[in-house]
């Protein structure tokens, strides 16, 4: 639409594009579900959109601009707009295709790495109408000031992943890194396998919350999926029903990761009465297990043994656990907790292995690249590649004899009581290979 109110009819440097006010009407289901006050606005005021023979020309002439001050990707935003302006254009699936249409062909002319973000754009007509553009947005705004709504963003994009998941990139939008919800954003980002990006106000800014998300180089630790529900999740209402946590799974090329987080008595659903979420108690409990990451076999290798081992993020603390049992997590609400679950394999009967990865990241596995071993001169070496500095962790059944990093040896620490053996990756540090001799 080019601006939320659309593009002035009249305006010298925008009269070529035809724009016409229009006044949007929207369905009686969608105003049954939750009335929108821009929408709202946009019906009493109108909106001037571009004739659509246009668009082609207006998206090409704000594109080239944007590229021009060296603007690299655009997120495109209000478009859910489209199918309350259909009449007399064809009906509402004929004039987003239109316009959709035309914005991808902008895109890949002038942003050649599809850099567009999509948003507001879960409709059915605008999701079935993309065919270049990867990523959309899959949740309402992120609204920092809005109290009741900092878990109902997460749970959202978690359940609409479901879905959006399955034909596009979930988004899971922006957040602050300073502010009381921060670190529960965050967390749910190492977990969505989307971008990171944050809103942050000039010079406020948790160095110390985005150092666990992007690396110093300034790549991300991306896991292979979208971040979606658990299936003992999946029928229950982490929200509003006073005991259920929210867990959300996804997966790295050796490792699971899962999130649990309590979002109850922090907001409700929209639509539904406003006290259905005032009642619940302090903490919620449930059960964590191995079996909750989808696909974990996957991952795990010809050598798994079917145990695996469970770093929590928070206690710092390694464990290990057969795939089938559970146990406990206690959170008070706005709390989560992020589980690194790695499965231990067995190598050449002399050694059960678990990569963590960057330990002092929250999607801790992405870090590790490959893991691959052999036998030389009667040792056993475990020859590990991955990327980023910080603090490497694994489960090792044994102490290794020796360690070289890059070809280099260094020292370790490991601990007798639970096997968690660590070295420092030292900072400038980008890609690197680990060789373990046992």
């Amino acid at each position: 639409m080019g601006y939320w109110g659309g593009v002035h009819p009249n305006a010298p440097e925008t009269r070529k594009y035809n724009s016409k006010l229009l006044y949007p009407k929207q369905s009686p289901g969608n105003l049954a579900n939750s009335r929108d006050l821009a929408m709202d606005c946009m019906e009493k005021y109108g909106v001037a959109m571009i004739d659509p023979n246009k668009v082609d020309e207006f998206y090409d002439d704000l594109h080239a601009y944007l590229v021009s001050q060296n603007i690299d990707g655009v997120k495109v935003d209000v478009q859910n707009i489209l199918e309350t302006l259909g009449t007399g254009y064809g009906g509402r699936v004929s004039l987003t295709h239109r316009f959709q249409e035309a914005l991808e062909k902008s895109i890949s002319k002038n942003f050649p790495d599809n850099s567009i973000i999509c948003c507001m754009g879960q409709s059915t007509d605008s999701i079935y109408s993309s065919k270049v553009s990867a990523v959309t947005r899959a949740s309402d705004d992120y609204m920092p000031k809005n109290l009741t709504s900092q878990t109902l963003h997460v749970a959202s994009v978690a359940f609409n992943s479901i879905f959006l998941g399955e034909v596009l990139v979930p988004d899971w939008d922006m957040f602050y890194s300073v502010h009381y919800a921060a670190e529960f954003h965050a967390k749910a980002r190492a977990l969505g396998g989307c971008g990171i990006y944050v809103s942050d106000k000039i010079n406020e800014h948790d160095f110390d919350l985005l150092k666990k998300l992007v690396l110093p180089d300034g790549s991300i630790l991306r896991a292979k999926y979208p971040g979606r529900p658990t299936r003992d999740c999946l029928f229950s209402d982490p929200i509003t029903d006073g005991k259920s946590l929210l867990k959300v799974w996804n997966l790295n090329k050796f490792t699971g990761i899962l999130g649990a987080f309590n979002c109850q008595g922090a907001g409700t659903w929209p639509g539904l009465s406003s006290n259905q979420s005032n009642s619940s108690p302090e903490f919620i409990t449930g059960e964590v297990s191995p079996n909750d990451i989808e696909y974990l076999d996957k991952v795990a290798g010809n050598n798994w043994i079917g145990d695996c081992a469970i770093y929590s993020f928070d206690s710092g603390s390694l464990s290990r656990l057969p795939k089938n049992e559970s146990f406990g997590v206690t959170l008070k609400a706005l709390q989560c907790e992020v589980f690194t679950i790695s499965p231990v394999q067995v190598y050449e009967k002399m050694v059960e292995f678990a990569p963590i990865g960057l330990i002092q990241m929250y999607n801790s596995g992405g870090a590790v690249d490959n893991i691959d071993f052999s036998n030389k001169n009667s040792d056993l070496v475990l020859h590990i590649e991955g990327r980023g500095s910080g603090i490497f962790g694994a489960y090792s059944s044994r102490q290794p004899e020796r360690l070289t990093l890059n070809s280099k040896q260094v020292e370790f620490k490991f601990s007798i009581a639970d096997n968690f053996l660590t070295l420092n990756i030292p900072a400038g540090v980008h890609f690197w290979a680990l060789d373990m001799f046992f």
